[in-house]
């Protein structure tokens, strides 16, 4: 087997390794949010417990592009593939840990008392959980308009975020019970929007993998309350 052809084996096979990663995440935030929807405490765990596989799985990413970047020396659109690889299981590592967040404090509120319907929440998880899909296809398929599609879809997650960090609010003010429910959809809230930020991110490091074009921070985007 020639020195090239190992080379392409081994990217296709840090392609697999990421894409299964991808997978692996997304179905944890699918459960998280089942969770969370339907109050279902055996989802949530099964969210909590599915960390570890996520985690595993990037180290896998890091040490397979350390490897080929440390022996292959590779050039052009390969390194580009290579360092967003590492950079995207980053990502995804990272979606898996909110949608641990978002399971845990489901696991809360199964135990508390009932607050007010939040369909604000709702859109937020729908399209949050439609973005990291996007942004998951859009690598698969290297998908430049796709993944710059992701931007301003961002904006409107984070315009409800701040609805919903308003409405809870309010709920609290007029009655104190509802202050531990209520900080606890607040921290939902952050880790969903927190999702779609990371996708958004994901579709930037697709447009810079495929064309070598830099779009990050073309989109100014709606402050957060409580943002970073």
């Amino acid at each position: 087997m020639t020195r090239q052809r190992h080379f392409h084996e081994e990217l296709d096979r840090l392609k697999s390794i990421l894409v299964r990663m991808a997978g692996e995440a997304e179905e944890s935030v699918r459960l998280a949010v089942e969770a969370l929807l339907e109050r279902d405490r055996s989802r949530a765990e099964r969210a909590i417990e599915r960390d570890a596989i996520v985690d595993r799985l990037e180290l896998e990413v890091d040490d397979l592009a350390i490897h080929l970047l440390a022996l292959q020396q590779p050039l052009a659109r390969d390194l580009r593939f290579i360092t967003m690889a590492m950079k995207i299981s980053n990502d995804l590592e990272r979606v898996g840990d909110h949608a641990v967040n978002i399971a845990q404090e489901a696991l809360e509120l199964i135990d508390a008392p009932p607050f007010p319907a939040l369909p604000e929440i709702e859109e937020m998880v729908r399209l949050a959980s439609a973005m990291l899909r996007d942004a998951l296809d859009a690598f698969v398929r290297s998908d430049v308009d796709l993944a710059e599609g992701l931007g301003p879809r961002d904006d409107r997650v984070d315009e409800l975020h701040n609805n919903v960090f308003r409405i809870v609010l309010t709920h609290m003010m007029e009655d104190p019970r509802r202050i531990g429910a209520g900080m606890d959809l607040i921290l939902i809230s952050r880790n969903v929007e927190r999702i779609a930020d990371l996708a958004t991110n994901i579709g930037e490091d697709v447009v810079f993998m495929v064309e070598g074009r830099t779009i990050k921070h073309q989109f100014e985007g709606i402050e957060t309350i409580g943002g970073d």
